[in-house]
Parts: C-alpha cells; structure tokens; sequence
C-alpha cells in the first residue's frame, strides 16, 4: 500500500517500531544482533500487553535464537491484535482506522476508494462499500536485519566451540527461520556464504504448496556486481532473493560501506539497464535448483528499492519513475518522529537542533567499517571525557564485536578499555616520532561501544534503564537528518514522503546526487591525506581510480539534469552549479 519502507535504524531505535507502524500499512525492519535487548523488550511489552511473560536465560541452549524467536511471535501476535481492532473501529470518526486510510498515497486504489466512501450516505451502499475497505487493508511488514559479517563464535560455560550453526548470524538467523512470521529478513554487511548456505536448512524459504515463499530474502547492496554474486550464490541453493535495497555508499544512516568512487546514480543506472538480464541468470539457476530440492515451481517476483539520503518527495518519486524503482526507503528522518522509534528526549533535542558540521563520518566502529556519528551525543561526550581522565575505551560486556587478537588469544573489542590501554603501551614504547604516536593513539581511543550504546536510548526512552548502565546514547543517522530540524508526528513524516506537506520548507538543501558526491569528495581528500606517509604504486592506482569513477559520475549526472522533469528550472540550474563546483573541488585534489 506505502511506496516506503523504513529501514533498520541501529540496534535499539527501531526494535519495536512494527508495533507503532504495522498496523497503518507501514513496513519497517528490526534489528535482531543483539539478544539481550531483544529478551528485555520482550519483557517490556509482554508486561504492557498482559501477556505472560517466561525468562530464556542465557545460558539456556540455543538461548539466542530462541529469544529472537519469542520476540518475533510476540510482535506477530502483538501487531495483529492491533490490526484487527483497528479493523472493526468505524469509519469517519476520527478513528485509527480513519488514520490508517488518511496516511495512504492518494493514486492508491484504496484511499481513493476510502474518500469516495466518505461522500455516500447511510445506507446498505455504504456498508458494503466499508467492508470492501476493509478486506482490501493489509499490515506493514515485520522484516528483519542481519549483519552477515557479524557473526561472533560462541563457547559454553567450559570453554568449548558451540559450532558453527551456534555463531551470532547462523543462529540470529535461525530464530528468524522458526518464527511465525512471513516477512523477510536483510541480509547487509556484505557476503558471509557459511551463513548464505545455513539458510538451506530451512523450509520456509523455499516455495510452499501454493508457490508461496513465507520467509524471503531481501539483500542489502551498494553496486550490481556485488548484487549479482550473492544472488547467484542463492539462486544455486534454490534460494530467491525477492528484493534489492540499493543504498548509498556514504549518504546513509549507521555504517557506511563506501564505494570506489562508484556513485548512486550510476548504480540505480546499471540496474534499470541489466534488471531484465539479471532476472533471467537469476532464474535460469533457480529453477532447477528448486527441482532438484522436489520444491514446487514457482515465479517468483523481484523488486528493487533505493534508500539513503532521500528528502523529498520530488526525489523520491524521480527514484521510482526515472530508474524504475519498487520502492524508497527513508530512515534517518523517522528519527525525529517520537511515535515510531526509540530515541530518548534529551538526544531528539540535540538531533533537532543539529546543524550539518553535527554529522560526520568517522572510524568510530569497532567492525573497522566508517561509522556515521553525531558529535553531540552523549556516548562521545563520554568518550572525550574518559580520554581526558586518563581512561580510554568502554567496559566490554555484550561482546558482539570483539574481533582482534593482537594481544590476547581470545578475541577482543577494540572499542574496550583492555585494547585500547595495550595499544597505547606499545604505540608509546615504539620508537615513532611523537607526532605519529599521537596520531595513531587519536585513531585507536576514536573507537566506542556500539553494543550498550546504540540500545541505552531504547531503555532510557522506556523506563526500563537499570540503575547501574551506563547512561551514555550512541546514534547514527546519515547526514540528510542535518536538514530536518523539528521533531515530528507520524503523519507529518508520511505526509511529507508523499509531498502533502512540505518539511524542508525554506530550507537551503542541495540534492541527494549532490549531497553524496560532496561526501566522496571528502571522503577521498581524507583518503589521499591518510597514505601521505605510506605511499606506494598500489595506494595511487586505487585512489586514482577512485578519482575517475567520481569525475565518471559527475559526466553522468550532467546528461542527467536535463532529464529531471519534476524540478523547476531554477532548481535545475542551481543543481547543475552545485556540480560544477563539485567538479571542480575534484580537480583540485591531486594524488
């Protein structure tokens, strides 16, 4: 029904968006690496639905993936409840079932049939007419997000390997795979093929006796070679991937996996292009594959949407029209909407007041993966502080993603203060000039913990903070939220997507093109800058191929302009200024 989905948006903030959204039609995508905020807000909404409530300790076996399992059932359940009563409320009373028609796109068959109801008089007309109203409603999507590449072995109590099928992806995505839900889960991160080939073993991916998928797979990318690889790995398991999110390499919310200098506009280009082509490879494997497995033949369909940096609707619907997109996604601004995330008032304070310096991309993760920041959250003030004390880096609890055994035979987190202490021993016993040293102990107390502080808001926000967790919020919307500057309902935000209000109103905002290219533009001067001391053959061919991908993308979007037909000319004549001055920002870097 929506021509939007809202993606997953860190750990905590969209945990229990479903259960704010679902019920209007609004799909979103839930996070589910980290159990234990999952156990808790299980806890949390069992209690404030009166539904009974049974603990999975930890050190239960399969402990993980049953209470991402139990959550999923409970936000099933949950949403419809919700759904159903909505249903039955009456129309034209101001009711959430009004709301639910109100918030749908105007082309849609639906809200037009919904207005044309309100016109008729009482009668038996007009009954019929609301009951076929209602059949035709349906819920948003409960999808789920897995970070393949996060995929933490796990060992008991005696310090045994639990297996392979135990790691934190396999089994994250094992409780998705015995749930009831018929949604599909994310897989972003890149490509982890020991968790790609786990899925086989579940029978809900594959087409029921109807042809029916009930779990489908929907993968996060940033080009179409990356695309295509993965999906033929699938595609030879008999496994379809029913959905393409394109998202931008550095225009986006959380962690930021930049490209060569391959822009997104050339990217949603390759697609339109090769869709067709790519569709039939795809289903040229598939099929037999699905024989071969005495599945029942399907046709199974495949969309393709695009998300980061979006703000507008005239970009929005250019996506949709010009590159024949299924679908946008918008993610950051819902940060700002207190009714469908999880963001405590203090930080949706800061986040509305922000200015665009507020929001910078940074090698804060632990993953080793850029990291989109927010400069005045309180998980930075507390690291600027530790570092002055003396006493960098974060106590290490969760351990998600401890990953370094520089100095220690069991993995560590380089965000901990056990890292960072060792590090900062043996950069100041290096025989480094003192400048270098500074510099590479500024790259190590640079990382924070993302495991306790992209949750803290969710609690804090829910009342269920314990008395001795850190206070302390990490966040990470992309840099489009720079121009968002209120907090907002959730019909002013969905208004907006579909251009009945505008929210940027007298806002001086370049376009999403633009505001992306500035920021591999950027991306690559730090870059060039970082290799000064280490420069080599290797390093200049990269990073001058990186350049020309860029200078690529800028010719691209030069016999783009034109083409744009939803624009004002002077839009388009400043759009094409703005380029010209990027172009020339390019040119000054010299490698």
């Amino acid at each position: 029904m929506h021509s939007f989905h809202i993606p997953v948006l860190g750990l905590g903030y969209s945990v229990d968006t479903p259960l704010k959204v679902a019920r209007y039609g609004i799909s979103s995508v839930v996070s589910i690496v980290d159990d234990e905020l999952i156990e808790r807000m299980r806890q949390y909404h069992s209690a404030k639905n009166d539904v009974p409530f049974v603990p999975i300790f930890k050190g239960e076996p399969e402990s993980r993936s049953k209470r991402i399992t139990a959550y999923l059932n409970l936000l099933n359940q949950l949403v419809n409840k919700q759904f159903e009563q909505l249903k039955q409320m009456p129309f034209n009373q101001d009711t959430d079932l009004d709301r639910y028609f109100n918030l749908l796109p105007e082309a849609t068959a639906l809200r037009q049939g919904y207005e044309l109801m309100s016109d008729y008089t009482e009668g038996e007309s007009k009954q019929i007419f609301q009951n076929l109203l209602r059949a035709g409603m349906s819920k948003g999507a409960i999808d789920v997000n897995i970070m393949a590449k996060v995929d933490k072995m796990n060992f008991d109590a005696e310090g045994n390997y639990t297996g392979d099928t135990h790691t934190d992806a396999l089994a994250a995505l094992k409780g998705f795979a015995e749930s009831d839900l018929e949604s599909s889960v994310v897989l972003s991160a890149g490509m982890n093929p020991r968790l790609y080939s786990y899925i086989e073993n579940f029978k809900g991916f594959y087409p029921d006796e109807a042809g029916v998928l009930r779990k489908r797979i929907i993968l996060k990318v940033s080009d179409f070679r990356s695309a295509l690889i993965q999906a033929k790995f699938l595609a030879k398991k008999g496994l379809w991937v029913s959905e393409f999110r394109i998202e931008s390499g550095l225009n986006c919310g959380g962690h930021a996996f930049a490209t060569d200098g391959l822009l997104l506009g050339p990217i949603l280009e390759e697609f339109k292009q090769r869709r067709e082509d790519m569709m039939a490879e795809l289903l040229a494997l598939y099929h037999p594959a699905v024989a071969e497995r005495g599945f029942k033949q399907a046709c199974p369909q495949q969309k393709i949407s695009v998300q980061g940096g979006i703000g507008t609707v005239q970009e929005d619907v250019f996506l949709r029209e010009h590159y024949q997109m299924d679908a946008t996604g918008w993610g950051s601004p819902f940060l700002l909407v207190p009714e469908a995330t999880n963001v405590d008032e203090d930080t949706l304070q800061k986040l509305a007041g922000a200015e665009a310096c507020d929001f910078y991309v940074s090698s804060s993760s632990p993953l080793g993966v850029l990291f989109n920041n927010f400069s005045k959250s309180s998980a930075e003030e507390l690291r600027l502080s530790r570092i002055a004390e003396g006493r960098p880096g974060s106590p290490c609890n969760k351990k998600y993603l401890v990953s370094n055994t520089e100095f220690t035979e069991e993995p560590i987190c380089t965000a901990s203060r056990q890292y960072q202490n060792l590090k900062i021993k043996q950069l100041q016993s290096s025989a480094l000039p003192a400048d270098e040293i500074q510099r590479q102990i500024d790259v190590v107390t640079e990382k924070i913990c993302l495991c306790e502080g992209l949750c803290t808001s969710t609690f804090i926000k829910n009342g269920i903070l314990k008395p001795r967790e850190n206070k302390a919020v990490t966040i990470c919307p992309g840099p489009n939220i720079a121009f968002f500057s209120k907090t907002y309902t959730l019909d002013e935000m969905v208004g907006h997507i579909y251009g009945r209000k505008n929210l940027l109103e007298g806002t001086a905002r370049p376009n999403m093109f633009i505001n992306e290219l500035n920021l591999y533009i950027d991306y690559l001067k730090k870059d060039i800058s970082g290799y000064v001391a280490s420069f080599n053959e290797k390093k200049g061919k990269y990073l001058a191929k990186f350049k020309d991908q860029l200078q690529q993308g800028i010719s691209y979007y030069k016999q783009l302009i034109p083409q744009i037909s939803n624009q004002t000319h002077e839009y388009l004549e400043r759009m094409l200024n703005d380029l010209l001055l990027s172009e020339e920002k390019l040119r000054s870097l010299e490698i």
